[in-house]
């Protein structure tokens, strides 16, 4: 694959890339409003339902053939961030 071929395709990453953060910040504002509801951080961490959001990723990865590894590593990291996001932010 040549230069050319391969800046044309980071480009196109790049465009992806950019979505990607307009879809982190509206997950961010959501994400907000249910820390708002939330009176005590032991509320902050549900297991129960990061099982149940990874069991779907992976599910749906795989309908849509996807690599489930892959989804479900960038899931993980992501819940593990805003895990984080809520705690630092936790009655703020």
């Amino acid at each position: 694959m040549n230069n050319i071929k391969i800046n044309k395709i980071r480009k196109k990453l790049d465009i992806l890339d950019n979505k990607l953060l307009g879809l982190i910040k509206k997950r961010t504002n959501l994400v907000s409003k249910i820390l708002k509801q939330k009176r005590y951080k032991k509320q902050i961490v549900d297991k129960k339902r990061i099982k149940k959001i990874l069991k779907n990723i992976r599910n749906k990865s795989i309908k849509k053939k996807i690599d489930p590894i892959i989804t479900y590593k960038i899931w993980s990291s992501m819940i593990k961030a805003f895990i984080d996001y809520e705690y630092r932010n936790f009655k703020n």
